[in-house]
């Protein structure tokens, strides 16, 4: 069937299921099976928007899933409402990012009184991340990373919850909120230094906040540096702390070249990704008579 003959018999389910609906809702069937209605009409909502998915009209499916998902709420069958939320707000993203976040958040509602947090995590994430490239709203995807965080932490998920909280961090720096980016960066780090697996990675969330400290004030970044030394000795012999070192010499004796010269000289090794490269240039910014414009690391 191709995709107008399967949008055409979607329709016809559509109006079928409606039908039922109405029909359920006439007295007589309200004192004898009305309840046999809207389960057929459930199911016809939901074969009619995988029709409508394999016809790739995603705004009707989305709807589709919808009213499916109404009706399992009538029927008192709260995970299969959720989980026709859930559809309805996957098929909306291709179409309508606003809608799929109502959608995915009906879904976090049903999740949440059910005591299924982990689930309501993971879709808080989905919103957060349709806030980040579709509607490119960042305040709002860090509100839903952190609730995100919030949901996981309960649940002594802390790997997820750390993930979360360290898009959090990059978006708060970002945004020049650096005191949360900081509280973020030293939290995580001090969470995963004691962790064979993880501890490696503990020196970049270290590197991090030193980077937000020296954006703010310069001797609040030598004394962190000190106390990250103290608290994770592994952290002296990195490259990060190395380059930090330099740059705080460079700073203070206002030479934008050694500056410069200390960041070409570890990206030859690290690659320096766009979050770095932004800090590191708000720093370089701040060193009198740098007056390149825009500024350069290169």
């Amino acid at each position: 069937m191709d995709s107008a003959g399967k949008e055409r018999e979607a329709v016809q389910l559509m109006a079928e299921a409606e039908k039922r609906v109405k029909a359920s809702h006439s007295f007589l069937r309200g004192l004898f099976g009305g309840n046999t209605k809207i389960e057929e009409a459930c199911e016809m909502y939901t074969r009619a928007a995988n029709m409508f998915k394999m016809a790739k009209n995603w705004s009707a499916a989305g709807n589709a899933f919808c009213q499916a998902a109404k009706l399992h709420m009538q029927l008192q069958s709260k995970h299969d409402s959720a989980t026709s939320f859930v559809d309805a707000g996957n098929a909306y993203k291709k179409a309508d990012p606003q809608e799929a976040i109502n959608c995915l958040n009906a879904a976090i509602d049903i999740y949440t009184d059910m005591g299924r947090f982990t689930i309501a995590a993971k879709h808080h994430i989905t919103i957060a991340e349709i806030y980040e490239t579709e509607l490119v709203d960042i305040e709002k995807a860090i509100a839903h990373y952190e609730q995100s965080a919030d949901y996981y932490k309960g649940e002594e998920s802390n790997s997820s919850a750390n993930k979360c909280l360290l898009k959090v961090a990059a978006y708060a720096a970002q945004l020049e909120q650096y005191q949360k980016a900081i509280e973020i960066y030293e939290q995580v780090g001090a969470n995963t230094m004691d962790n064979p697996l993880l501890k490696y990675s503990a020196k970049d969330y270290f590197f991090k906040a030193a980077l937000c400290h020296f954006i703010v004030d310069e001797l609040n970044a030598k004394l962190a540096l000190e106390k990250y030394e103290e608290m994770f000795p592994a952290f002296t012999d990195s490259r990060e702390c190395k380059l930090l070192k330099k740059l705080l010499e460079a700073h203070e004796e206002q030479n934008s070249e050694a500056y410069t010269e200390a960041v070409k000289e570890f990206d030859s090794i690290s690659r320096l990704d766009q979050w770095l490269t932004t800090m590191l240039l708000r720093i370089k910014k701040s060193i009198q008579g740098d007056g390149e414009g825009d500024g350069d690391l290169k």
